[in-house]
């Protein structure tokens, strides 16, 4: 995450020019995919090329260098002479079983609305925030692609009506204009804004759209970093290099995100990208434990975890590192998980214990043991005094249930917990789901604990891919940490209005199991050796 905003003026610019793929929505994941399925498939059929040299489509590099901000058929044709094969180009109207330019790029084009039709599209962190202060204040904004599918996707989006102006590939094919890393549809989407290039901004995640907007004469390049080409994108000409449109202002305000669950995709839609990403990276699969890996239940004593669910996890630690990151003590979840070869983090990450040879044991505000055993005295008889509420100790925090209170009385629970802040200012107040805590007042929480696994376990960051799944308020930090490294999934259970920092999601622990089998069954390199 950038910590320094750069602040979008109108003293400065009239108009926003932004890709889409990538920088808007996460249809780059899926663009990708369609791309690796239509050229590994065609590779492996085809007797153009001999058997030694028929090595599968690369999604970082052959992605990035021959297709990425491309034309659908301009990309089909340089990848493919990148491999030796040349094929007639054939017609725009060619069958997608025809074995020309735009009958392979038509099937590629198959492949994606496809999953369109499938799927919820997924935006960037940020994005749709964006664009509606931007248009709050008064900026003029476009979406320049060279996809034949903006409409389709835009309304998956639900961002049709949030630009002024949309050049997209049918466009610059209707009106001959040259694809990047050439400015011309830039340069038209600015002229149809009636402003001018140096009073407008571009972003593009694409080398060769940061290629189009320097050769535009545009008044500013932004870089959109989504997979560590940050030095790439500023070589290429980019005058700044974002990971998130979110580390942006506009006229000195900042961009507010809120995305809710029902917003959210599905996570089942990762798993050939995360298939992908195995092949060169370690995965790490952390995940909470009430309402993850067993429902919400009215007592805490009753969230027992289910034979299926144990056995597998049981198979998943065999596969990967597996850390249960929970705000339960670690004994507890020990006693319920009944399992030697995962890492358990208690206490919201305040206490980890590894399994034996691991040597990750850690426990972070033992100071504050004798705090809170003098508040837990001081609550037990208060709370009994509430019928429903339950005071739950554990060896970092103290838990008040009320999900059996009355919603009469919910506010006295809350009230209890407030007058100890009052005298207690070394603790601090959590929430989750029917439950206030009460813990210390240290900079830590499951994000901080992700970080220090990853760290402890002498994971590279940039070779790691680290997985959070969870339920709870407290695993957001889980989640906004995970925006810019890895990926978090939360999981709904129903809930369709609550904001969350996921970028997918899972309906309710089956899927969660169900998700977890299909995680097991993925070859990989990156996993334990």
């Amino acid at each position: 995450m950038n910590k320094e905003l750069f602040n979008i003026s109108r003293r400065d610019f009239d108009a926003l020019l932004f890709d889409l793929d990538g920088v808007i929505t996460k249809t780059a994941q899926i663009h990708s995919l369609s791309w690796k399925k239509l050229f590994d498939d065609y590779i492996s059929a085809t007797d153009r090329i001999p058997e030694k040299d028929k090595r599968p489509f690369d999604l970082k590099y052959d992605y990035r260098t021959y297709v990425d901000g491309k034309p659908r058929y301009e990309g089909v044709k340089s990848f493919l002479e990148s491999r030796g094969i040349l094929l007639p180009y054939g017609e725009p109207e060619d069958s997608p079983e025809e074995e020309t330019i735009c009958g392979l790029g038509n099937r590629k084009n198959k492949y994606f609305r496809n999953f369109l039709k499938k799927n919820r599209v997924a935006l960037h962190h940020g994005a749709r925030e964006l664009l509606l202060l931007l248009k709050q204040k008064g900026f003029k904004t476009a979406v320049v692609t060279s996809s034949k599918n903006c409409s389709i996707v835009l309304k998956a989006a639900g961002l049709e009506n949030l630009f002024d102006v949309q050049v997209d590939g049918r466009i610059a094919a209707h009106l001959k204009l040259k694809g990047k890393p050439a400015p011309d549809t830039f340069l038209e989407a600015s002229t149809q804004l009636y402003v001018k290039p140096k009073r407008s901004i571009v972003f593009e995640d694409a080398l060769a759209g940061i290629e189009a907007g320097r050769a535009g004469n545009f008044g500013c390049v932004i870089g959109v970093d989504r997979g560590g080409q940050k030095k790439a994108l500023e070589e290429r000409g980019a005058d700044l290099v974002i990971d998130d449109l979110a580390a942006l202002a506009v006229e000195g305000e900042t961009v507010v995100v809120t995305q809710t669950m029902g917003e959210i995709p599905s996570a089942m839609m990762l798993l050939p990208y995360i298939e992908e990403k195995l092949q060169s990276h370690n995965f790490f699969v952390a995940l909470d434990y009430d309402g993850t890996l067993t429902p919400i239940v009215e007592r805490p004593e009753m969230a027992l975890l289910s034979p299926e669910m144990r056995v597998t996890l049981k198979r998943l630690a065999e596969q990967y590192p597996v850390a249960i990151i929970s705000g339960r003590d670690v004994r507890d979840i020990k006693n319920f998980i009944k399992l030697h070869t995962v890492i358990y983090a208690g206490s919201h990450g305040f206490d980890i214990s590894s399994p034996p040879g691991m040597n990750l044991d850690f426990q972070i505000g033992r100071e504050y043991l004798p705090i809170l055993d003098r508040v837990q005295r001081s609550l037990e008889k208060s709370v009994e005094k509430i019928e429903g509420a339950l005071l739950e100790r554990k060896k970092f925090s103290l838990a008040l249930h009320y999900r059996l209170v009355a919603e009469s009385r919910v506010k006295d629970v809350e009230s209890l917990v407030d007058k100890v802040l009052d005298h207690e200012p070394k603790l601090r107040k959590g929430l989750g789901k029917k439950v206030f805590e009460l813990k210390p007042d240290l900079d830590w929480d499951k994000g901080r604990a992700l970080i220090w696994l990853i760290e402890a376990m002498g994971l590279e960051v940039e070779k790691t891919l680290p997985l959070y799944i969870g339920d709870d308020i407290t695993d957001e930090d889980a989640f906004k940490t995970l925006q810019s490294i890895g990926i978090g999934i939360v999981v709904k259970d129903g809930e369709r209005k609550r904001e969350s920092m996921a970028e997918y999601c899972l309906e309710d622990t089956t899927e969660v199991r169900e998700f977890l089998q299909k995680l097991v069954k993925l070859p990989s390199k990156g996993g334990r050796s």
